[in-house]
């Protein structure tokens, strides 16, 4: 089975934020084992007394807050640059990513969208794969949060009627709501969420450059990182670029 660890950046709420992003990474089911220790590596160079409690969530590293705060800003600075390697030296994940331009899709909720569209992209790069002789499903696995009820509902929904693509073909059950301290690859997720962020509100390519590559992508086409913008309006981003040239 592929997993797909996905967590959110950005506030519904708050007008501050412009886009709203839903992020992740896709493994195959026996690779979180050795991610997961990867990451308890940088954790034990970081806070060799406790590591397992380390939570790496971006907004944290980055700002020096909770267990961050005793941290040297060049430290955690290194040591988010030192996750995202992890994922950028591996041959055995994917990425995913949406950042939703929350007035674009009023009145809708922009989370739901976002999900919508990766869901879309993961079901596709899953039939990819089967094609290719891959047969495994696919399960997301989130952080909880406020919106458990109204993805595991527009998950059913997805089941039975259907997005506005078409139908899934390759999710094996509704939403798995996990919580991020028992789980690095929710961490994991986090943090390609908040560099998706930090590119599309403050035009910050640092982090996102580490990993943009190991977004799912084929024959030359990347497919699992969107950006929903205003109708008409330009943008030079990634992703609005590749889709301006096809």
């Amino acid at each position: 089975m592929h997993l797909l660890y996905l967590d959110d950046s950005g506030s519904v709420k708050n007008p501050a934020d412009r886009h709203i992003i839903l992020a992740g990474v896709s493994v195959f089911e026996r690779v979180p084992h050795w991610l997961s220790r990867a990451l308890d590596k940088v954790a034990r160079e970081v806070w060799p007394d406790s590591a397992s409690g380390l939570e790496f969530r971006g907004v944290d590293i980055l700002s020096g807050r909770k267990q961050w705060r005793k941290v040297k800003p060049d430290k955690r600075v290194a040591a988010y640059r030192a996750a995202l390697e992890i994922l950028a030296h591996s041959n055995q994940v994917r990425l995913f990513g949406a950042a939703i331009h929350k007035a674009s899709v009023s009145p809708y909720d922009p989370m739901e969208f976002a999900f919508e569209q990766i869901s879309n992209r993961f079901d596709r790069m899953l039939g990819r794969l089967h094609r290719a002789g891959d047969t495994q499903c696919g399960l997301v696995v989130l952080d909880k949060s406020s919106y458990e009820t109204s993805l595991q509902a527009l998950a059913v929904n997805f089941r039975t009627d259907g997005h506005r693509w078409g139908q899934t073909h390759n999710l094996s059950e509704v939403p798995l709501f996990v919580d991020s301290k028992a789980t690095r690859m929710i961490q994991y997720a986090d943090l390609i969420a908040h560099a998706v962020r930090r590119y599309y509100e403050k035009g910050d390519a640092t982090f996102l450059d580490i990993i943009q590559t190991k977004f799912d992508a084929s024959g030359g086409v990347l497919h699992s990182l969107v950006h929903y913008t205003p109708g008409g309006a330009r943008c030079n981003c990634v992703s609005c670029r590749q889709r301006a040239g096809h």
